[in-house]
């Protein structure tokens, strides 16, 4: 998975060093050279894990689609974004991060304690 582009549909060979990379910063990250520029590019499908190649002197609408499958590789990059969020259940599933059960409820704070008050109020 590659941690620049969380939608990446493909992997690319790179021309220079023939591994594959999901994208150019995860190639930077790992060799020790510049990615080599080339017409012809090499693709590897994430979804049907079918390789194949392009041309891209000559790029169409066409071209975005793997071969094998349809599945569109060319899509805009989804990059990762820093976020606070507190990490949980869903309240509405387990109340346990609202209530402690370190903590002893006090007998006295009980809602039935104040029913009779309340009743001989209320007529």
């Amino acid at each position: 998975m590659c941690k620049h582009i969380l939608n990446a549909q493909v992997s690319i060979r790179s021309p220079c060093c023939k591994k594959w990379f999901d994208c150019a910063e995860c190639h930077a990250e790992a060799a020790d050279h510049n990615l080599a520029r080339s017409t012809e590019m090499v693709f590897a499908c994430k979804k049907c894990k079918k390789c194949f190649r392009k041309d891209v002197t000559d790029w169409d609408e066409s071209d975005e689609f793997c071969p094998h499958c349809d599945n569109q590789f060319v899509l805009d990059a989804k990059t990762p974004q820093a976020a606070l969020r507190i990490e949980g259940e869903d309240i509405r599933v387990d109340s346990k991060m609202i209530k402690d059960d370190r903590v002893s409820e006090d007998a006295d704070r009980s809602i039935s304690r104040y029913d009779d008050i309340i009743s001989s109020k209320l007529g």
